[in-house]
């Protein structure tokens, strides 16, 4: 998510760290992600790097837009708003990979039909020291969770560390879940699953217990220890530019 703020008295347009929010009393805190990558890689990532060699950033880049573009088409959506996979000329918006994920997230909808009740909320807490941006707070079947959408090959540990971070901070805003759960829009599923389950072709809802969340939240913890030894005089790299020029 690109931060900008645009002052039109002084003509300019700033642009602010990504990886950093703008607390409201003018400190930068840290995103929950920034900070989970402090958490140590494991044998399989050294593995892909040495595979993709150089490739890696641009592997990178393209799977965080096609993430950034799913959770686009999603909002939208929920919002009420009709999306298309062909802009006002005919020719695709998007690429098949990431509208096929964006059908899934229909499908979970249709299917399962969750009340949303908060999506897409920047939280930010000076107290805790770290900011992030919910997904979606959701009821199914009674029970309120906490979710967040991934477009990944895989789950990993740190999206268990990211959730129990969330949930903290929409507790400090008096926000309780039963459970918080990882909506897999790149799962290998291929049936709906057994009684209980609740995924479909493509997808799958994870779910874990709120009390499952603490030691999440403990690991997390000393994730953000280790982070902030590495980047004591981390400073965020913002951006200033001109409104308008004129040769």
């Amino acid at each position: 998510m690109k931060q900008f703020q645009i002052d039109l008295v002084k003509g300019r347009i700033e642009f602010t760290d990504a990886r950093f929010y703008l607390s409201p009393n003018g400190s930068y805190i840290p995103s929950v992600t920034t900070i989970l990558d402090a958490y140590p890689k494991d044998a399989a990532f050294f593995k892909w790097l040495k595979d993709v060699g150089q490739d890696a950033d641009s592997i990178r880049d393209e799977a965080g837009k096609r993430g950034s573009n799913v959770h686009d088409l999603t909002e939208r959506y929920d919002d009420g708003q009709e999306v298309s996979f062909l802009n006002n000329n005919g020719y695709p918006t998007y690429k098949m990979s990431e509208w096929s994920m964006f059908e899934r997230y229909v499908e979970f909808t249709q299917t399962i039909n969750p009340i949303i009740e908060m999506s897409e909320v920047h939280m930010i807490s000076d107290k805790l020291g770290f900011a992030g941006t919910l997904d979606r707070v959701v009821e199914i079947n009674g029970k309120k969770i906490l979710l967040d959408i991934k477009t990944s090959n895989s789950i990993q540990p740190t999206h268990w560390l990211q959730l129990s971070a969330y949930n903290e901070l929409i507790k400090e805003n008096s926000v309780k879940v039963h459970q918080v759960a990882i909506l897999w829009l790149n799962a290998k599923t291929r049936t709906e699953g057994k009684k209980g389950a609740i995924q479909g072709k493509g997808w799958q809802l994870i779910t874990k217990d709120i009390k499952e969340v603490k030691a999440d939240w403990q690991i997390f913890q000393t994730t953000y220890s280790l982070w902030k030894a590495i980047n004591d005089e981390i400073k965020p790299r913002n951006l200033s530019y001109k409104l308008k020029n004129k040769k």
